[in-house]
């Protein structure tokens, strides 16, 4: 019996195919690869953040306001589709960032909400980012530039294609896409 009790991506592919014949496995090493990928930079990311006294998503929230330019202002809704999460997630985030002195809100036109990054945010968006970007470095190491560039696209592209399923509509059990497959 084997000391790691971890399964590798071609062993759950066939432990499927064994257990469920018939069913599609085709991209069952890849979302188990890009599961552990994922895994990996979070747990990276997570010690470091932990040395700075800051969470994942207040960092996020911040970077997004840092990124976006003077004067460091985004609405709620920019600030969740650029953060890739709900209406309600943004304004639980903003909200605690706020208790903390981070971010500033003000009521805008048009009955929208301006999230401003204050001197403080500033500060601790400064101090975290560039750690937390060598750590997310340090931890692609092992690809050259090309294979970085090549897996950006790849993995682009997968996205673009997903968004687009899901925007059809073409995700559940005996949806058909237009090859005539089940989407996977």
């Amino acid at each position: 019996m084997p000391t790691d009790s971890r399964e590798g991506p071609e062993a759950v592919a066939r432990a499927w195919e064994r257990e469920l014949p018939g069913a599609p496995t085709r991209s069952v090493a890849t979302t188990w690869l890009t599961k552990a990928v994922a895994a990996e930079l979070r747990k990276g990311r997570e010690a470091v953040l932990r040395d700075l006294g800051i969470d994942a998503a207040t960092l996020d929230l911040l970077s997004t306001l840092r990124r976006a330019g003077e004067p460091y202002v985004l609405t709620t809704r920019q600030l969740a589709d650029r953060c890739l999460v709900s209406a309600g997630a943004i304004s639980q985030r903003v909200a605690r960032a706020e208790l903390d002195g981070h971010v500033t809100r003000r009521a805008a036109p048009g009955r929208r909400v301006e999230v401003a990054l204050t001197d403080a945010g500033h500060r601790l968006v400064e101090r975290s980012a560039s750690q937390v970007l060598a750590v997310d470095d340090l931890l692609s190491a092992g690809l050259s530039d090309a294979e970085l560039n090549q897996l950006e696209s790849l993995l682009g592209r997968w996205l673009g294609t997903m968004r687009g399923v899901a925007q059809d509509g073409r995700h559940g059990p005996g949806r058909r896409t237009e090859t005539g497959s089940p989407p996977a």
